[in-house]
Order: C-alpha cells, then structure tokens, then sequence
C-alpha cells in the first residue's frame, strides 16, 4: 500500500511533534508519511523536488513566503489531485475564507483540533483517491484513442485505394469505392482484385455489429474470402469455403452479409453470390436502375454446413452496377426517417453519364445533406464499376 503523504508545513515546531504523536500508528503501519517544512519558501522547494506529496497542510500567517503566497504557487503546478488544507487562528477568518476561495481544500484553526483535523485529512484522501482513478481513466481513454486511431489507418490500408485499380485495362472498365465508418472502425469492407487478364473481383459485406468486434471480424472475412477467391473458384464456391470456415471461429453469434461477383471485362458477365446483403443495381443505358435479382442464400458465419448458389447477369457497355451496404439507404435523419431506396436510386438515375467516382460522391453528398446534423448511424460503403467497352 502507498502511503498517503502529508507535507505540513509550519513555523512552529511543537506541531512536528504533535502531528507525528497523534498519528503514530497510521505512520507505524505505513498509511500516513509526514514531511515537514518552517516556510513557504522551504515548501516550495520540497514540492518542486518531490511532486508526489498528496496533502498539503500549511499555515497561512509564516516568515519568508505566507500560505496564501504558497497556496498560489501549488495552483500554478495545475495538479488537481494535491490538496491544500489551510490552518489560522481562530479569529483570522478573513485570510481563511481568502485561502477557500483561492482553492483550498478546507481549512484548520489554532489551536488545532487533532480529531476534527484527522476527519479532514480522510475526507482529501477520499478525493485525492477520486481524482487519481478519473485521471488513470483519462489517460486510459486517452491511449484506447490512440490504439483506434492506428487501427482505422489499419483498416483503410487493408481496402484498396488506388484509383484507377488496372491502368492496363483503363479503357475497358472504371472502378471506384469509398467506406465511411460510423465510427472509429467499422464492419463494413468492399474489395475488388484481378482474377486474371479477363477477370475482375468485386466484394462488398457488412459484419454485425460495430467497433472494435466487427473491425476484428470483418478484416477475418475480408482475408479468407480473398485467399479463396484469388485462387480462381467460383463466387458460390469461395462463399461456402468462407461460411464454413468463419461458423467455426464466430463468437458472439456474430456474421456477415456478403455480395462477391466475377466480371468479364470482354463480355460484361457478372457472375455472383449474394450471401444475405443488400442487392446491387444497375444503372442501364436507359438511365434507369435495375437492382440484381434477390438470391436465397441466407448469412455468411451463422449457419453450419451449407452450399450457396450462384448467379448471373450482364453488365452492356457505358452501364454501371453500383453495390453498397445499408448505411446508405437505411442512414437517418433527426427526425429518424431513412434516406430510403427511392431518393437512392432518383440520385443513380440523374448520375447515369457520371464517371464512378462522381457518382458515389453525388451518394454520399445526397446523404448527408439528408442526415444534416443527425449521427451517422451505421457504416457507409460503396463501390461503382462502369463497363467503358
């Protein structure tokens, strides 16, 4: 146990020995340290060389520096968690109400009354006590803030970033994405990788839940859905591997949604799984959106043992599919209305000629001029293809 230490501080010197009279089993058994000092001026210079002092008990009337000089020099070392008990005569009480509105923790007369003082001295440990566990709190937080702050570095370094992803093949397709967290770190995560010279990757997903968990547990599905897909199986395929594999490591009941196509940059075929998330749409040559079919493959990490199927469609030339988590058309206002699927897809159609990345810059500037000082609710991901040839 840390003792509580005391620094009183004093011209007269019989108190030295009343003080460590009175107090002489709580010093025996390691409670209470005194230390003391004649004048302000000998104070100040213990505080300076030891700043670990927890209670200050201090005469205001003393030779060379006074307590209420003292008493202004400790509220300069800004430590809320040191206290300053004042002692006066009786009748002094115009230095004392000072000393209180000066900051003091509470205060003593002469002479003094060892019972009532030893009261006080617990009632600032209490608080010294208080302010120490609110200040190891503080500095906690303050070091969780840290740690997620580098963990959203980590999270958005693991998505690609470089636009245009396939320079090679710039004249063919146009590809953009964009993941807004609703917090320090989110559940959502698209990703889009070459399969080979005529096939393209593109996945969007939705972990459940928020923060730090889904973080964990999104950056788990991002990799063993990539390991899979990089190896050239099917979307039904690499999202049956996934399921099997995530139900056994799940904790807390926890899944994720998951749309994962092949594109054929030649023919437009899209080939996909659609594991439980929001279907994509298509904006058509038309200007009209299509959403792609619903399948009825339930959730990626829940279910044991199952077999997802798979689709296709085709993408034509100047067409666009544009996937998306539910932060989009399910983000609220004040007034916790959605933004909804038709001012969705009304913003689509009127970005139809729109390059990918205006497009999902028209999304998101639609949304929040929806929410307007509403908080985001829920992670916001997209990611927009455009079939150029």
């Amino acid at each position: 146990m840390t003792p509580v230490k005391i620094l009183s501080v004093d011209d007269e010197m019989d108190l030295e020995l009343l003080l460590t009279q009175y107090f002489r089993r709580k010093i025996r058994k390691g409670e209470y340290e005194f230390s003391f000092a004649h004048n302000g001026l000998e104070a100040l210079t213990m505080l300076l060389k030891n700043k670990d002092y927890d209670i200050i008990l201090s005469d205001i009337n003393m030779p060379e520096m006074d307590g209420l000089t003292l008493l202004t020099k400790i509220n300069e070392m800004q430590n809320p968690a040191l206290k300053c008990i004042m002692v006066s005569a009786y009748g002094d009480m115009g230095n004392i109400r000072q000393a209180m509105n000066n900051g003091a923790f509470d205060f003593a007369t002469k002479p003094i009354d060892l019972d009532d003082l030893s009261v006080t001295i617990e009632k600032a440990i209490e608080q010294i006590k208080y302010i120490k566990e609110m200040q190891q709190e503080h500095t906690q937080l303050e070091s969780l803030k840290g740690d997620l702050a580098i963990a959203r570095e980590i999270q958005h370094a693991i998505l690609p970033r470089i636009f245009p992803p396939f320079p090679d093949i710039a004249d063919k397709i146009e590809l953009a994405a964009s993941m807004t967290a609703a917090k320090d770190v989110g559940g959502d995560f698209y990703d889009f990788f070459r399969i080979d010279d005529n096939h393209i990757g593109i996945v969007m997903a939705d972990v459940s839940g928020k923060g730090i968990p889904a973080a964990i547990f999104m950056a788990v599905s991002r990799t063993l859905l990539r390991a899979t897909a990089l190896r050239g199986e099917s979307p039904s395929t690499c999202l049956t591997y996934t399921n099997k594999l995530l139900t056994k490591e799940s904790v807390n009941s926890m899944f994720v949604t998951i749309f994962y196509g092949i594109f054929d940059i030649n023919t437009g075929e899209l080939t996909y799984c659609n594991a439980g998330h929001n279907p994509p749409y298509i904006i058509r040559n038309n200007g009209k959106t299509e959403i792609i079919p619903v399948s009825g493959n339930p959730i990626v990490g829940y279910f044991e043992d199952l077999e997802f199927t798979e689709d296709k469609i085709f993408i034509n030339k100047n067409e666009t599919i544009v996937l998306f988590t539910d932060g989009v058309n399910e983000a609220m206002n004040a007034s916790f209305e959605e933004f909804g699927d038709e001012r969705f897809t009304a913003i689509l159609e009127k970005s139809a000629s729109d390059n990918c990345q205006q497009i999902i810059e028209n999304v998101l500037s639609g949304v929040s001029d929806f929410v307007g000082e509403a908080e985001q609710s829920d992670d916001i991901t997209l990611l927009v293809l455009k079939k150029l040839a």
